[in-house]
């Protein structure tokens, strides 16, 4: 395990030389008409998502975010997200003596960016947290530090979604939950119960069955010992193997169950957990992904036997709006990116941020992310409450959660495209960051449910419980009357719930997630931004490529919100 190496205080750390000036004498080398580097800069300067944080109760963070704005802007973060992504992890079988080890190694600065997002609780330490509005808290300083880079936001969200399943077995939650709402990042294998924090992980898909996971092949058998059994199996899809547990499932003599697996036993030894290989991935490169085997792995059971689903689907609807709030973050990053850049390069006699149709694409842009960013944190206020005992909030949040799952992660490729191409042929280039988050936006539909499996869940969601399409629609009757075209959507998709079916899914829930979003923006947004998001994504008054707006849309009044001092 690469030991991790004192950080320097972010605030002193300053570029060595300012790599756009070169000596004078080079003539024909001379660098023009190109945009400094971005960083620094603040990554909370974010008028919708300081909105938001206000209006879904967590206000009082708002001081700590925008100093971790800061920090995740600074020229040394940014670089840390770079080096993390560009020396991928390793992985090690064995040691120099022939032992197996299984363990990862990471380059220095994946560290780096787990201390701190560890330490500002964007892990467990929600769960800990007894004010009000901390789960929003937690959503809002993803939003903001996942400006670094996407990877290590994959241990950070498996250990936060894992409080709530472990504490179906209150025994095991007693021993561990003190450790996974820990601020305290301690990387390496250790004895669980010796260390000043613990990551969790967890493995469910199995190669002949991906998302079906009740095809899982995996078994679970008894020991004398009650609740402990011994695994056997191989997973083909678990993140982040170096977490110091995971959350399992196999098949127990009772059905399909949820198992606690520690990758080290409490007595000091190895659990068996041999990593076979690491996932050579599109995108997440600086998060090591692994096919793990077990074989006679010790685990701990975790509720009952036969209700494995049931034990582990609170930690997938917390890595569901985990996956929103990603692909929020990407759209956001993305147009700081563009708009930094169109903001200094000049085309055809002006710059390109004041030409007419490079105007359009920013603006449409803008409103795609507003719209996300609003969702998600609506989402993350609806989990709060829902934590807390609201029974409205929760059934709010069972269905819209797999509502903006599926729509906010699929139009991220798309935007992360178009964001990409206001850079141009620069955008195209590694050192740019554009192609990494490009690679990584298709990701977040995949992971927790790809778009049909979420579409099939929202129709589960309306037939298994009629308080889901109560709340959803109670949502939609707060912004009633105030735009004719969302009132008429709103119709619509009243309509379409009475002919649902498999076929028609995407469809339905697509108009669900564009409803939900204008209810949002007519209520919080100003007019110009609510007004062109009614207009196009619901009134059809827009093309099929980013950068149709009417010539009505008041771009002015959207760019100066999204990009202050940009517009």
């Amino acid at each position: 395990m690469t030991t991790l190496a004192q950080e320097p205080p972010y605030e002193s750390y300053e570029p060595s030389e300012e790599p756009w000036r070169r000596p004078e004498g080079y003539a024909t080398h001379d660098v023009t008409n190109q945009p400094p580097p971005l960083a620094p800069y603040d990554a909370s300067d974010d008028t919708v998502l300081l909105e938001g944080l206000r209006r879904e109760g967590a206000g009082w963070a708002e001081d700590g975010l925008r100093r971790l704005g800061r920090r995740a802007g600074s020229a040394q973060a940014q670089d840390w997200g770079d080096l993390a992504n560009r020396h991928e992890p390793v992985l090690r079988t064995h040691d120099r003596y022939g032992n197996r080890v299984d363990e990862v190694e990471y380059h220095p600065s994946w560290h780096h960016l787990m201390r701190v997002a560890v330490g500002e609780g964007l892990a467990g330490a929600p769960w800990a947290d007894g004010r009000p509005g901390a789960h929003v808290a937690r959503t809002a300083g993803g939003l903001v530090w996942g400006h670094t880079e996407a990877g290590h936001g994959c241990p950070t969200s498996m250990t936060y979604a894992a409080v709530p399943a472990l504490r179906a077995q209150p025994e095991l939650a007693e021993v561990y939950e003190p450790l996974l709402t820990s601020r305290e990042y301690e990387p390496g294998l250790r004895t669980p119960t010796d260390k000043r924090g613990l990551l969790a992980g967890m493995g469910m898909t199995e190669k002949q069955g991906g998302s079906d996971v009740r095809t899982n092949a995996t078994t679970a058998t008894a020991t004398a010992e009650p609740g402990v059994y011994t695994l056997r199996g191989h997973k083909w899809f678990t993140s982040a193997p170096m977490c110091d547990v995971f959350l399992v499932l196999a098949q127990a003599a009772g059905g399909l169950s949820c198992f606690l697996v520690p990758r080290v036993l409490p007595d000091g030894t190895r659990n068996t957990f041999r990593v076979q290989r690491l996932k050579d991935k599109l995108g997440n490169r600086s998060n090591a992904s692994s096919e793990p085997e077990f074989d006679g792995t010790v685990a701990w059971l975790v509720g009952p036997e036969g209700q494995g689903v049931k034990t582990i689907i609170e930690m997938v609807n917390c890595t569901r709006l985990d996956c929103v709030m990603a692909s929020a973050t990407l759209m956001r990053k993305t147009l700081v990116e563009a708009g930094h850049h169109v903001r200094h390069r000049t085309a055809f006699g002006a710059r390109l941020v004041d030409q007419p149709l490079m105007r359009n694409v920013l603006a449409d842009l803008a409103l795609e992310s507003e719209a996300a960013t609003a969702l998600t944190l609506r989402l993350a206020g609806a989990a709060d409450r829902a934590v807390r005992g609201d029974e409205g909030e929760a059934a709010f949040r069972r269905i819209a959660t797999a509502v903006g799952k599926y729509w906010v992660t699929k139009r991220g490729p798309a935007f992360t495209a178009e964001a990409l191409e206001c850079l141009g042929g620069n955008g195209y280039v590694e050192e740019s960051g554009m192609p990494r988050h490009y690679r990584e936006a298709p990701l977040l539909s995949i992971w927790e449910g790809s778009g049909n499996v979420n579409a099939l869940d929202v129709l589960r969601a309306l037939g298994r419980s009629p308080a889901a399409a109560h709340a959803l629609f109670g949502e939609l009757t707060l912004a009633r009357g105030a735009d004719a075209r969302l009132d008429a959507a709103a119709d619509r998709l009243r309509t379409g719930l009475t002919e649902a079916s498999e076929t028609g899914a995407r469809r339905l829930v697509e108009l669900m997630a564009l409803t939900l979003q204008a209810s949002l923006l007519v209520r919080h947004a100003p007019p110009a931004v609510a007004d062109a998001f009614c207009a196009t994504r619901l009134g059809g008054d827009w093309g099929h490529a980013f950068g149709t707006l009417p010539d009505t849309a008041d771009l002015d009044g959207i760019l100066t919100r999204a990009l202050p001092g940009e517009g």
